[in-house]
């Protein structure tokens, strides 16, 4: 199951940016407001849980300078990365897209795609918060 966000233009540079990414505690300001639970595991790892869902553990998986950031699920029961691009508009704006990549059986892919979909365009939609 593959979803994105929507585009989001955010007006801060993408050196910037790939650094508030990089330091996951930020995630928890990108988080939407049903958010139950977040927590720092360490330097490469958060835990957070939204109300009536079950709680995820996210491993940064991968970086490249300015450009992505790979975050994957820390458990194997349930396999996938989120993925965020970062693309230089101008010195002071910066373009990101937000990409879920899920291994799901088809029953699950159903139930989980509304509720997925939903919780990354509130992510990217709340990276002006960064």
């Amino acid at each position: 199951m593959n979803l994105e966000s929507s585009k989001v233009s955010v007006s801060k540079s993408q050196a910037y940016l790939f650094e508030a990414l990089s330091d996951i505690k930020n995630f928890e300001k990108l988080m939407p407001e049903n958010i139950a639970k977040f927590e720092v595991i360490d330097e490469n790892c958060f835990e957070f849980g939204l109300k009536g869902m079950p709680e995820i553990k996210l491993v940064k998986k991968s970086a490249t300078p300015n450009s992505e950031i790979i975050l994957g699920a820390a458990s194997s029961k349930l396999p996938f990365t989120l993925i965020a691009k970062l693309n230089e508009i101008a010195q002071e704006e910066t373009e990101i897209q937000l990409f879920f990549e899920g291994d799901f059986n088809p029953m699950m892919a159903m139930m989980v795609k509304g509720p997925i979909g939903k919780f990354i365009e509130t992510l990217a939609e709340n990276m002006h918060k960064l």
